[in-house]
């Protein structure tokens, strides 16, 4: 049995190569987006960390609570600023209240996995802590789980 593109002229054909060609500007996009086994591995460490990290917090809830009052005092301390971004008055006086709950979500920009502060309440949007701070909360998490 022969393909379909047999069936059809060849100036047919070329024209149906032309339309799957990418531009070169493409094909770097493309490039940019692959991963090397360097980057694979790292981003493997990261995600089994986390997956600990998550199923600590699901079975302990004293550590899902110790890593709460963390991250508030370092709201207090730092500034929700510079630790969430810009947040509306509602949220931003919720969180300060001590009314939201740490989880491990999915950044919504860089589709990785991080902690997050999910404001209780009818919000449904995990806020995504800044990336170095919650590697720092992760990395202290891994740190005290090898000691023990």
């Amino acid at each position: 049995m022969s393909s379909w593109l047999d069936l059809i002229p060849s100036h047919e054909r070329q024209k149906l190569r032309e339309i799957r060609k990418r531009s070169p500007r493409e094909y770097a996009k493309l490039r940019e987006k692959i991963k090397n086994l360097d980057q694979i591995a790292e981003e493997m460490k990261n995600n089994e960390k986390l997956a600990e990290l998550k199923f600590a917090m699901e079975t302990e809830p004293k550590l899902k609570e110790a890593l709460k009052q963390q991250i508030e005092s370092d709201l207090n301390e730092q500034g929700i600023e510079s630790m969430l971004g810009e947040l509306p008055l509602a949220l931003r006086t919720s969180i300060e209240n001590g009314n939201f709950d740490v989880n491990v979500e999915t950044h919504p920009e860089s589709q990785q996995d991080q902690l997050a502060v999910v404001p209780e309440g009818n919000i449904v949007d995990a806020l995504p802590i800044k990336p170095s701070l919650s590697e720092q909360y992760v990395s202290q998490f891994i740190q005290a789980m090898s000691e023990e």
